[in-house]
């Protein structure tokens, strides 16, 4: 007689943006933009990665790009078609375009940001529409790319707001 009490659930959304979290209050402790990210293959967690712009001095250092980075040093690849990366705050339109080149599986994501996130770009919530240089209706994503939003939401927009309010 096999013990189902003994088999694991599988890793849920929830769990895997907790993970992000933590990284994200790591940028907080460390006085970075509070955004963390993780990567994930076959429910396991490959990189990780939170905003380091303020300690590299390098405006690209955010935490998607480090986590794709390391993704792909580990692997050894720079395709990410089985991997899902799991974001704090909506990604910018240049982490966008990195997950893009990296044809990543999936793109889960707790908080929007309205004024920097990728929608900004593509015309969902551009400042000025199309007209201000946005490309209305545009998908920034890889086409098989599956986006997932909201997950965890108001504890992952909390941090965000938190950290702003001290440097206030």
């Amino acid at each position: 007689m096999s013990d189902e009490s003994n088999i694991l659930p599988e890793p849920t959304d929830e769990h895997f943006m907790q993970q992000a979290l933590k990284e994200a209050r790591k940028a907080f402790d460390e006085e970075e933009v509070p955004i963390g990210a993780v990567l994930v293959i076959k429910g396991k967690i490959i990189a990780r990665g939170h905003n380091q712009t303020e300690r590299l001095t390098d405006p690209t250092a955010h935490a998607e790009i480090i986590a794709l980075t390391s993704a792909f040093n580990y692997l050894g690849s720079k395709y990410l078609p089985e991997a899902t990366i799991y974001i704090t705050v909506e990604p910018c339109l240049m982490c966008a375009g990195a997950l893009y080149w990296s044809k990543i599986g999936r793109v889960v994501y707790g908080a929007d940001d309205e004024k920097n996130g990728y929608r900004r770009g593509v015309g969902g919530g551009a400042v000025g529409g199309a007209a201000g240089g946005a490309v209305t209706g545009s998908w920034p994503f890889h086409p098989k790319t599956e986006l997932v939003k909201g997950v965890l939401k108001e504890e992952c927009a909390r941090l965000m707001t938190d950290f702003f309010r001290l440097r206030r």
